[in-house]
This record gives structure tokens, C-alpha cells and sequence, in this order.
């Protein structure tokens, strides 16, 4: 092997790589949440002094500047919207809130400022999060990859300047620059977020590495096969971003609604002004009308009958572990039929551990001896595995005895030298060619090999155990089961009335162990995340809402594809947890059918605050137009009603709300 696929002398062994730095925009970096915090500020030193009977010029300035600064912005997007002849219910509410001060109701236009501006600024937000995400992803990529010329000579260049066909180096524990095919070398690399599988894959010769992915100890030669721009991670990017603006359609039905909405309040105003003057009426009494009607007309009884109940369930559910990211959403989980789970750090704990301890007949060990020997060989090891036999030996309360010697050999295990012995652990595959011929030793491979194949067909890893050259044991290595997987599977099924579907990068065999463990049929292994975007784009051209709940980068697409993404918290990738509508934050997976049971009650609600407010709206706005509708009363009945609906929503604040949802 050429001596460029060594570490360079002066490189030492690697600690590991760098995180890439998060990005994250501060939320007082943006203007919108700049002017809605001044905006805000104006209006909560303004109310005291109103309420404790200061001077009006004192407050009054005050509530001018909550309405300049918070009110600024969406008037100026109104204009220019009208510009170009279109109308929105932002520059309806700014009327609105003119009218209200324009008749003495100041502090009730300050406040519908404050609200809009809050609301503006919430939005900047969650836009500029979620870029914050995707370029937060493409960090994974280094910058910088060892090219390696025909003449072998080694220059480090711009990931971006590789081309199809370039030969790159990639030494211990460096980020792959490139997808590519591995020409020479042996490693053990981590592609989680990729593919989503737990441990490391061994590479060698032949095999495929993806940008982004991690190196392990081994140094591998890599021939490019794409491009930067068309690389897996960069495809990720796209995908979320494309999918994010699938959901672009119901944002246009919105706003048709919305200016149909602001042109007949406009029109109605208008003309509850205008036709009382012409038959005569004075000036201020017609003018006294048609502020009344805006009051009495105005959404806000509306609004307000679709949030509190949302905004309380939202509430309810982030007491409990699980952070609903808007009131849409609230109000979409309670809509899917459909729901697809992936597998690791999902349906599982993500962290493998030891499943099965199995001590050859004739070795002279017991199970819990052959443990604390592959424990003592494994303990200076960094990789998943070894720190999966550490932990299990530690959790029996093994003494490990003293090591010497250690060794470790990217893509076939560790070898080191425990009490006198030498004693070698790793795949079967790589280490039966090791050992002596003839006699008992080919009858113990014979037994591991058996004892590896029933253990792959229960989707678990082999790891073999040899001391002096032969076979001891071996060890059988599993992702661990949530405890409240099977449970969350049965509840999903009884409320979508459909079985979840499995979405998983890794091996079959370990997903169909999983799958039936869960009570899940339909299993779709060995998927890339564009394949999982397939899938789900798959059941909903059927006509169904799909919920996709995952942790990883792999997953983020689907998550954004999805009618609702959920991600899984304490695991979970900075872009699945920004891509996803919803976050578990406690990884409790039955906290899902609760908040699905949860949403579905306040769209209850919401239809019971709907019918609430559009009657309260009916009668007043009758009222004002055939008979002589009070201003006073007229806002007691507008804010009557908010009232109302508001406390009909705050019901799910209650505890019992979410002991409700469990049953």
C-alpha cells in the first residue's frame, strides 16, 4: 500500500474532527423583531399610565410611537401591495387600528399593532431559522480536500474545484470531501447522516463514501464521482428547500381569502359611511357608523376562535415534552391518516448495545468471562461497538483484567493482550482466516459462522472473540428497542386507522427484527434520503396526510415533504429539529398520539368559537346597519365575544386535557 494512505508523521492521531460551527441568527438581529420589541415596550409603559390617569399626553405619545414602530413596516408592504392593485388584511388591520383612534379607542389600535408586529417578527424567525439549518448542513462538507496527482504528489484544494474523476486522500478521522468510490485503503466510516445507520460501515475497495461523512482510523484513496453541486448532502439541501415550498399552495389559498376578506371589509365600510351621508345623515353620525361597523366586523373575534385553543393545546403539549412549532401545525397533526417512522434513534434508543453473550463449548469460558475478556481488549477502542462491550461488561459488574499490546485495525477489530493471552475481537469474516487450520479450530468456525448468520437474521451484529488464534465466542450487538415503540405503533394505527409504514437507511434484515417487534408491515430498508422523499410523496399522491417522525439529516427531506414532520429531540440533527413542525423533546415516542388526540380537541374547540364569534359578528353588524348600534355597546359585544371564545379555548390548558388525550 503507498505510504500516502499513512497519517503524515507530523499529523499524530487524530482527536476528531472539529464540529461545524452552528449557525443561528439572534432574534433581535432582525429588524422585524426589533421594531415588534419597541412596538411592545411603548404599549406596556403606555397602559399603566393610562389606566392610573396621567396626563393624555404622556400615554398618548406613547401609543403614537407603539404605532409607528410596530406598524411602520406592514403599512409600507401594504402600499406597495396596493401598488400593485392588490390588498392585504395586514394594511386592513392598520386602517383598522386608525379608525380605532381616530374615535377614541386608541389603546385597542395599539394593541391590534402589537399583535401584527409579534406576529411579523415570529415569522423572520422561523425563516431565517431554518436557512440557518440548511446552510448549517452544508458546514458538514469540508472546504478543503488532499488531491492527489498522477505523479502522487498531494495538494490541498477547494472542494468545490474537484472534478469526476479526481483522485482524493482521506486520512483518519477527516470529513469525506466528495461522493465517491474508494480505491485503496480500509476504514471504518460514519455515514449516519446519510443513511441513518447507527454504526460505523467498513469501507474498502470498491465501496461507495458520501460527502460529509466521517473517516475513522483507517486512510482511504477515493475517486470522485460527482460533482460538488449534485453530491448527496447538496441533493438534502435541495430537497428540503424544494419540498418546503410544496407547501406554497396552501399559503396562496390563505392569502385569497385574506384579500377577499380586506376588499369587502373595505367595500362594507365604505359604504356604511357613504350611503347614510347621501340620504342626508351628518357627517359625524356617519362617520360614528362606520367606525362602529369596522369595530364590530373586525376578525379579531375570529382570530381569536381559532388561536387559544391551538395556542393552549400548543401549551399543554410543551408541558408534557413535545414542542409544537405553530398553531397550523397543532392544527395539522389532527388531520393525518398516514404515518411513517423511521428506525434508528426513532423506533430505537440509537446507541447499540449487547444483545446476545454466547461462549463457544470447549473454550473454557463462561459467558460472563468471555465478556470481560472482550471487554478489556475492547476498553481503549473509540469505536460504537467497543464502547457498546465496555458498557455492557461495566453494567454486569465485571472486573476487566489488565491489557497490553493494544492494536486496532480499520474494517476488522482490536487485538491486544489480556492476562498472558492474546486475544483478537472483531467481524467474524475478517478474523476466522486468521486462525489455525485443522481440528477443533475449523469446527469452532463452523459454530461461529452458524451462530453469525442466526444472529444477522435477527438483525443483529455478529462480533467474533478468538484467544490465541481461537474462537472463544461471540457477541451479538443490536440497536435497543424503545420501550414505548409497540405501544405508539398499536395507538397510531387505532387513530390513522392505517399501519405505519417503516422509512429506514439501514440493512433489512435489522429492519424487518424491528418492524416485527412493532407490529409494522410495510418496511422500505436500505433507503437514501431521496428514496424516503419518494416514499412519502408516494402515499399522499394516494390522497393521504403523512406524518413522518425521524431524528436524522437523512430524515430532514421527508420531514419538510410530509403533510406534518415530527423529530425526535435529545438525538436529533440541527436540521431535522428545524425542518420538523414539531419536536419530542424528551424522546418519549408516546407523547405522539396524545398530541395527535390533543389536536384533534381543539379543532373541536375551534369549530365551537368559530360558530361563537360569526354569530356575535352577525347580530352587531345587523344591529348597526338597520337600527342605531351604540358605540360603547358595540365594543362591549366585539370584546364580548373575545372574551368568550378566548376562555372556551384556554380549556386545554388544563391538566386533564392531556390526561384526556392518553385514554
Amino acid at each position: 500500500m503507498p505510504t500516502a494512505l499513512l497519517p503524515r508523521p507530523d499529523q499524530g492521531t487524530p482527536a476528531g474532527p472539529a464540529a461545524p460551527p452552528r449557525r443561528r441568527t439572534r432574534v433581535l438581529a432582525l429588524a422585524e423583531a426589533r421594531w415588534a420589541a419597541a412596538a411592545t415596550a411603548a404599549f406596556l409603559i403606555a397602559l399603566p399610565l393610562q389606566l392610573a390617569g396621567t396626563p393624555s399626553w404622556l400615554w398618548g405619545a406613547l401609543y403614537a410611537v407603539a404605532y409607528v414602530t410596530g406598524g411602520w413596516d406592514p403599512a409600507l408592504a401594504g402600499l406597495r401591495a396596493l401598488r400593485e392593485k392588490t390588498l392585504d388584511v395586514d394594511l386592513l388591520m392598520i386602517v383598522a387600528a386608525l379608525g380605532a383612534a381616530s374615535i377614541g379607542q386608541v389603546m385597542d389600535g395599539a394593541l391590534l399593532i402589537v399583535i401584527f408586529a409579534t406576529s411579523g417578527a415570529l415569522e423572520a424567525l422561523a425563516t431565517a431559522r431554518t436557512a440557518d439549518s440548511v446552510r448549517s448542513l452544508l458546514d458538514l462538507a469540508p472546504a478543503t480536500a488532499t488531491r492527489v496527482s498522477d505523479g502522487g504528489t498531494e495538494e490541498s484544494v477547494d472542494t468545490a474545484e474537484l472534478k469526476v474523476g479526481d483522485i482524493v486522500l482521506v486520512r483518519p478521522g477527516e470529513r469525506v470531501g466528495a461522493d465517491g468510490e474508494v480505491l485503496e485503503g480500509a476504514s471504518d466510516v460514519d455515514q449516519a447522516t446519510i443513511t441513518g445507520e447507527p454504526l460505523p460501515v467498513a469501507k474498502g475497495a470498491g465501496d461507495e463514501v458520501f460527502a460529509g461523512t466521517l473517516n475513522g482510523a483507517g486512510a482511504l484513496r477515493v475517486r470522485v464521482g460527482r460533482d460538488a453541486s449534485d453530491s448527496v448532502i447538496a441533493r438534502i439541501v435541495a430537497m428540503v428547500e424544494e419540498a418546503s415550498e410544496t407547501k406554497a399552495p396552501t399559503q396562496l389559498f390563505i392569502e385569497k381569502v385574506e384579500q377577499r376578506y380586506s376588499l369587502g371589509m373595505v367595500v362594507a365600510t365604505l359604504a356604511v359611511f357613504a350611503v347614510p351621508l347621501a340620504f342626508g345623515d351628518d357627517l359625524t353620525g356617519a362617520l360614528l357608523r362606520a367606525m362602529t361597523f369596522m369595530i364590530v366586523a373586525s376578525p379579531c373575534a375570529v382570530v381569536l376562535a381559532t388561536m387559544p385553543p391551538l395556542l393552549s393545546a400548543i401549551a399543554n403539549a410543551g408541558r408534557h415534552g413535545v414542542l409544537v412549532k405553530s398553531a397550523v401545525v397543532m392544527e395539522r397533526l389532527g388531520q393525518v391518516d398516514a404515518v411513517a417512522l423511521d428506525k434508528t434513534g426513532t423506533l430505537t434508543e440509537g446507541t447499540p448495545r449487547v444483545t446476545a453473550v454466547h461462549a463457544l463449548p470447549g473454550s473454557g469460558l463462561t459467558d460472563a468471562t468471555l465478556l470481560a475478556l472482550a471487554a478489556a481488549a475492547e476498553h481503549r477502542s473509540e469505536h460504537p461497538l467497543a464502547r457498546a462491550v465496555v458498557a455492557a461488561a461495566r453494567a454486569r459488574g465485571l472486573d476487566l483484567p489488565p491489557v497490553s499490546d493494544f492494536a486496532s485495525t480499520p474494517g476488522v477489530g482490536v487485538s491486544a493482550t489480556v492476562g498472558g493471552t492474546e486475544v483478537q475481537v472483531g467481524a467474524p469474516a475478517r478474523l476466522l482466516g486468521a486462525g489455525p487450520g485443522g481440528g477443533p479450530a475449523d469446527a469452532a468456525s463452523g459454530e461461529v459462522r452458524a451462530l453469525a448468520m442466526q444472529l444477522g437474521e435477527g438483525g443483529q451484529t455478529a462480533v467474533l472473540v478468538m484467544r490465541d488464534g481461537i474462537p472463544a465466542g461471540v457477541l451479538g450487538i443490536a440497536d435497543r428497542l424503545r420501550p414505548d415503540a409497540a405501544t405508539t405503533v398499536t395507538a397510531l394505527k387505532s387513530f390513522t386507522g392505517t399501519t405505519p409504514m417503516l422509512l429506514t437507511g439501514d440493512n433489512a434484515q435489522a429492519a424487518a427484527r424491528v418492524a416485527a417487534e412493532v407490529g409494522i408491515e410495510d418496511v422500505r430498508a436500505g433507503l437514501l434520503p431521496q428514496d424516503k422523499v419518494s416514499a412519502v410523496r408516494g402515499v399522499e399522491g394516494e390522497g393521504h396526510k403523512v406524518l413522518v417522525i425521524g431524528d436524522g439529516v437523512n430524515d430532514a427531506p421527508a420531514l419538510a415533504a410530509a403533510h406534518t414532520g415530527i423529530a425526535m429531540g435529545r438525538a436529533g440533527s440541527d436540521l431535522a429539529l428545524e425542518t420538523a413542525d414539531a419536536v419530542i423533546v424528551r424522546d418519549e415516542l408516546a407523547t405522539v398520539p396524545r398530541v395527535i388526540a390533543l389536536s384533534r380537541r381543539a379543532r373541536g374547540l375551534v369549530v365551537q368559537n368559530l360558530v361563537i364569534a360569526g354569530t356575535f359578528i352577525a347580530v352587531l353588524v345587523t344591529w348597526d346597519l338597520v337600527g342605531d348600534l351604540p358605540l360603547p355597546l358595540g365594543v362591549l359585544g366585539h370584546e364580548g365575544s373575545t372574551v368568550i371564545v378566548g376562555l372556551n379555548g384556554l380549556r386545554l390548558l388544563r391538566e386533564t386535557a392531556w390526561r384526556d388525550a392518553e385514554d
